[in-house]
Protein backbone atom coordinates (compact mmCIF):
# COMPACT_ATOMS: atom_id res chain seq x y z
CA UNK A 1 0.00 0.00 0.00
CA UNK A 2 0.96 3.82 -0.54
CA UNK A 3 2.22 5.50 2.66
CA UNK A 4 0.50 9.16 1.88
CA UNK A 5 3.40 10.89 3.74
CA UNK A 6 5.88 10.16 1.18
CA UNK A 7 3.41 11.88 -1.97
CA UNK A 8 2.98 15.71 -2.56
CA UNK A 9 0.06 16.67 -3.34
CA UNK A 10 -1.04 17.82 -6.72
CA UNK A 11 -1.26 21.42 -7.74
CA UNK A 12 -4.95 22.51 -8.77
CA UNK A 13 -6.94 25.17 -9.69
CA UNK A 14 -10.67 25.34 -8.49
CA UNK A 15 -13.81 28.03 -9.78
CA UNK A 16 -16.83 29.02 -7.74
CA UNK A 17 -18.76 30.06 -10.41
CA UNK A 18 -21.86 32.40 -9.18
CA UNK A 19 -24.30 33.70 -11.41
CA UNK A 20 -26.07 37.42 -11.61
CA UNK A 21 -28.48 35.75 -8.67
CA UNK A 22 -26.01 34.67 -6.42
CA UNK A 23 -26.11 30.96 -7.29
CA UNK A 24 -23.29 29.10 -7.79
CA UNK A 25 -22.29 25.93 -10.27
CA UNK A 26 -22.10 22.48 -9.24
CA UNK A 27 -22.35 19.57 -10.97
CA UNK A 28 -22.17 15.64 -10.43
CA UNK A 29 -19.70 13.50 -11.85
CA UNK A 30 -19.57 10.59 -13.95
CA UNK A 31 -16.98 8.86 -12.43
CA UNK A 32 -19.11 8.47 -9.27
CA UNK A 33 -22.23 6.77 -10.76
CA UNK A 34 -24.40 6.28 -7.31
CA UNK A 35 -22.96 8.98 -5.34
CA UNK A 36 -24.89 11.77 -4.72
CA UNK A 37 -21.88 13.97 -4.63
CA UNK A 38 -22.16 17.36 -6.15
CA UNK A 39 -18.82 19.36 -7.04
CA UNK A 40 -17.39 22.90 -8.37
CA UNK A 41 -15.17 22.71 -11.24
CA UNK A 42 -11.44 22.13 -10.47
CA UNK A 43 -8.52 20.91 -12.32
CA UNK A 44 -5.01 20.29 -12.67
CA UNK A 45 -2.10 22.95 -13.09
CA UNK A 46 -0.02 22.02 -16.07
CA UNK A 47 4.14 22.82 -15.77
CA UNK A 48 4.60 26.58 -16.15
CA UNK A 49 1.07 27.26 -16.01
CA UNK A 50 -0.24 30.03 -14.00
CA UNK A 51 -3.30 29.42 -11.63
CA UNK A 52 -6.01 31.97 -12.98
CA UNK A 53 -4.97 30.47 -16.72
CA UNK A 54 -5.27 27.26 -15.86
CA UNK A 55 -8.49 27.74 -13.61
CA UNK A 56 -9.84 29.62 -16.93
CA UNK A 57 -8.69 26.64 -19.18
CA UNK A 58 -10.40 24.40 -16.61
CA UNK A 59 -13.43 26.13 -16.41
CA UNK A 60 -13.82 25.77 -20.44
CA UNK A 61 -12.81 22.36 -20.49
CA UNK A 62 -15.30 20.81 -18.02
CA UNK A 63 -17.77 23.13 -18.66
CA UNK A 64 -17.82 24.79 -22.08
CA UNK A 65 -17.71 28.00 -20.76
CA UNK A 66 -14.75 30.95 -22.52
CA UNK A 67 -13.43 33.40 -20.23
CA UNK A 68 -14.87 36.05 -22.00
CA UNK A 69 -18.36 34.97 -20.37
CA UNK A 70 -16.82 35.10 -17.00
CA UNK A 71 -15.17 37.90 -14.63
CA UNK A 72 -12.67 36.82 -12.33
CA UNK A 73 -13.62 38.28 -9.06
CA UNK A 74 -11.08 37.17 -6.28
CA UNK A 75 -8.59 34.61 -5.88
CA UNK A 76 -7.78 33.10 -2.64
CA UNK A 77 -5.73 34.31 -0.54
CA UNK A 78 -3.98 30.97 -0.09
CA UNK A 79 -3.42 27.70 -1.47
CA UNK A 80 -6.05 25.23 0.52
CA UNK A 81 -5.60 21.39 0.85
CA UNK A 82 -7.19 18.22 1.24
CA UNK A 83 -5.63 14.89 1.61
CA UNK A 84 -7.24 12.00 -0.31
CA UNK A 85 -9.31 9.16 1.73
CA UNK A 86 -6.55 5.76 2.98
CA UNK A 87 -8.99 3.69 0.34
CA UNK A 88 -8.22 5.80 -2.36
CA UNK A 89 -4.46 6.70 -2.06
CA UNK A 90 -2.74 5.26 -4.84
CA UNK A 91 -5.95 4.09 -6.74
CA UNK A 92 -6.48 7.50 -8.17
CA UNK A 93 -4.39 9.95 -10.54
CA UNK A 94 -1.99 6.55 -11.20
CA UNK A 95 -0.36 7.13 -7.31
CA UNK A 96 1.05 9.90 -7.54
CA UNK A 97 -0.73 12.05 -5.10
CA UNK A 98 -1.69 12.03 -1.54
CA UNK A 99 -4.44 15.14 -2.56
CA UNK A 100 -4.34 18.19 -3.92
CA UNK A 101 -3.41 21.98 -3.26
CA UNK A 102 -5.86 23.99 -5.23
CA UNK A 103 -5.89 27.96 -5.46
CA UNK A 104 -9.31 28.80 -5.80
CA UNK A 105 -11.14 31.25 -7.93
CA UNK A 106 -14.42 33.33 -7.26
CA UNK A 107 -16.36 34.18 -10.81
CA UNK A 108 -19.21 35.72 -12.19
CA UNK A 109 -20.77 33.99 -15.34
CA UNK A 110 -21.55 36.63 -17.41
CA UNK A 111 -23.26 34.75 -19.94
CA UNK A 112 -26.60 32.62 -20.62
CA UNK A 113 -27.49 28.99 -19.35
CA UNK A 114 -26.89 28.19 -23.28
CA UNK A 115 -23.59 29.00 -22.96
CA UNK A 116 -23.05 25.99 -20.49
CA UNK A 117 -22.01 22.73 -21.88
CA UNK A 118 -20.94 20.20 -19.89
CA UNK A 119 -20.82 17.81 -22.75
CA UNK A 120 -17.25 18.32 -23.54
CA UNK A 121 -14.74 16.32 -25.53
CA UNK A 122 -13.86 14.32 -22.17
CA UNK A 123 -16.68 14.72 -20.13
CA UNK A 124 -16.54 15.05 -16.36
CA UNK A 125 -19.70 15.53 -15.07
CA UNK A 126 -23.67 13.83 -16.02
CA UNK A 127 -25.55 17.14 -14.91
CA UNK A 128 -25.57 20.68 -13.29
CA UNK A 129 -26.98 22.86 -11.56
CA UNK A 130 -27.33 26.28 -9.83
CA UNK A 131 -27.10 25.65 -6.21
CA UNK A 132 -26.84 27.79 -3.00
CA UNK A 133 -23.36 28.75 -2.07
CA UNK A 134 -24.13 27.64 1.93
CA UNK A 135 -25.37 24.17 0.33
CA UNK A 136 -22.35 23.26 -1.17
CA UNK A 137 -20.77 21.49 1.68
CA UNK A 138 -23.50 19.48 2.47
CA UNK A 139 -23.68 17.53 -1.44
CA UNK A 140 -19.32 17.62 -1.63
CA UNK A 141 -17.83 14.17 -1.09
CA UNK A 142 -16.83 13.63 2.97
CA UNK A 143 -12.95 14.48 2.41
CA UNK A 144 -13.62 17.46 0.42
CA UNK A 145 -15.77 19.43 2.88
CA UNK A 146 -13.65 21.06 5.10
CA UNK A 147 -11.93 22.32 1.83
CA UNK A 148 -15.43 23.80 0.69
CA UNK A 149 -16.23 25.66 3.95
CA UNK A 150 -13.05 27.50 3.62
CA UNK A 151 -13.75 28.52 0.17
CA UNK A 152 -17.17 29.71 1.16
CA UNK A 153 -16.16 30.98 3.99
CA UNK A 154 -13.31 33.47 1.89
CA UNK A 155 -15.72 34.08 -0.85
CA UNK A 156 -19.15 34.50 1.06
CA UNK A 157 -19.41 37.97 0.66
CA UNK A 158 -18.61 38.17 -2.61
CA UNK A 159 -21.02 35.91 -4.21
Amino acid sequence: MTDPENLPYRPCAGIMLANKNGKVFAAQRLDNPGVDAWQMPQGGIDPGEDPRQAALRELFEETGIAAEKVTVLAQSSEELFYDLPPELVGKIWKGKWRGQRQWWFLMRFLGKDSDINIDTDHPEFSEWKWADAESLPEVIVPFKKELYRAVLKEFRDLI
